[in-house]
């Protein structure tokens, strides 16, 4: 099967955009919706995202759920106790509110120290797809698919994408460390 350079692309793509939505599910003094991405709620015996079961919005500093199902709320407390966002939700029967409180600035270093770990795993993860690339090419060719030149071009493509990716994602790392160390 010859090289396709649009397969590496795709895949380059898909990496940084995992960082970008890893990123969001970070908590920070605002809040958000998106830090509930990754929260699943038992329902009917099965896990389904938060987002699935109950309508989730914000009004200032705080955060409210409002369950499709109203029996579901329960689980939805349990899911948000469990998860480890720290943040503690008010059930009045109705719906569950979250007061989004300030973050101390130990906390605030943490979570930057986790988005840049999670920024580097996605740098990781980009560099081994230009390494599977580049093996790919090498084998290429090594059985005469394909020409030197043809070679050196499109290792020279792989390597500007890769380029172009990690920078995409450096940009997320330094706005997301930006909005965490907001005070």
């Amino acid at each position: 099967m010859p090289f396709n350079i649009k397969t590496t692309e795709d895949k380059m793509k898909k990496a940084a955009e995992h960082v970008s939505v890893e990123l969001a599910t970070i908590r920070t003094g605002r809040a958000s919706t998106a830090i509930f991405d990754n929260i699943k709620v038992e329902y009917f015996g099965a896990d389904v995202p938060l987002k699935q079961v109950a309508n989730v919005s914000v009004q200032a500093r705080t955060i409210e759920i409002k369950a499709f199902d109203p029996s579901a709320l329960q689980n939805i407390e349990k899911a948000i106790m469990k998860s480890d966002l720290g943040l503690t939700p008010v059930n009045d029967g109705k719906l569950i509110r979250i007061n989004v409180p300030s973050l101390t600035e130990e906390r605030r270093k943490e979570l930057s120290k986790y988005a840049r770990k999670l920024g580097e795993e996605g740098k990781v993860a980009l560099r081994n797809i230009r390494r599977d690339a580049n093996d790919e090419l090498d084998k290429a060719k090594k059985s005469a698919e394909m020409s030197e030149d043809d070679n050196k071009r499109n290792k020279d493509a792989v390597q500007k994408m890769l380029d172009r990716f990690i920078a995409d994602v450096d940009k997320f790392l330094v706005n997301k460390e930006k909005e965490i160390m907001e005070v």
